[in-house]
């Protein structure tokens, strides 16, 4: 009876073993509206190395480095890193964002931003005009892009903007939002969802869909950047998926 217990028991673990290999290995599936997609992981950045795939544009007094396995965003006058990689088709972003609240100089709770799909009208070398950008957020408003402020204007608002290229960029009365549940809590895990798919916009925070946006005249491609102002945080797990 011992044996076959002992027996049945080691089956129980190697079938264990075998699910949580075959879960690791399984694509995830996204829904969108009532559609569902499977999504091939294209990038994962653990900030391990290195910034080789980021370009920083950030204003005087502030920095990002790698610490501790994270990207540390210590900023003062504003900052936005682009991953350098150009983002086409159906895609899904992801990536765990903190921030911190501390005895820091910039320890701020405000500003978990992020742009998507951003091309330049202006330029067809995206990156020609980084120095003159410099960081500073109204040299940003005449690209076109999907921008979320999260927790903005020292976190009483979160809005979706959709930049057209010439300036304008306007925010719908359903796309600003003011609820506590919208905005930051200081030192804990922002996981960060955007999903581009067709004429289908979808930003999630913590698994929670917040902006659900069907664009008329979608952004296929462009390039995905961590935005911010005056603010201390870390970002870690940044992924890419193709969405089938």
């Amino acid at each position: 009876m011992k044996q076959i217990l002992t027996t049945f028991s080691r089956f129980i673990r190697i079938s264990f073993l075998i699910i949580l290999t075959s879960c690791a290995n399984t694509s995830p599936t996204i829904f969108i509206g009532d559609l569902s997609r499977k999504g091939n992981l294209l990038i994962h950045e653990t900030f391990n190395k290195n910034m080789d795939n980021w370009i920083v544009e950030q204003g005087k007094g502030g920095t990002v480095k790698l610490i501790n396995g994270k990207m540390d965003i210590d900023d003062a006058n504003g900052c936005t890193i682009w991953f350098k990689n150009k983002l086409d088709g159906n895609i899904m972003i992801e990536y765990d964002a903190v921030v911190i609240e501390s005895d820091g100089a910039n320890d701020r709770v405000s500003d978990l931003n992020c742009f998507w799909m951003a091309n330049d009208p202006k330029s067809v070398d995206f990156f020609a005009n980084s120095a003159n950008r410099n960081g500073k957020f109204q040299n940003y408003h005449n690209l076109q892009l999907y921008y979320v402020g999260l927790g903005g204007h020292n976190n009483t608002k979160t809005r979706f903007r959709r930049y057209a290229g010439g300036g304008e960029r306007p925010c719908l009365p359903e796309h600003d939002l003011d609820d506590v549940k919208y905005l930051i809590t200081a030192n804990q895990v922002n996981a960060i969802r955007i999903i581009v798919y067709n004429d289908h916009v979808q930003y999630y925070r913590n698994g929670e869909l917040i902006y659900d946006f069907k664009d008329r005249s979608p952004y296929s491609s462009g390039f995905f950047g961590i935005r911010t102002y005056k603010n201390h945080m870390t970002i870690d797990n940044f992924k890419v998926y193709q969405l089938k």
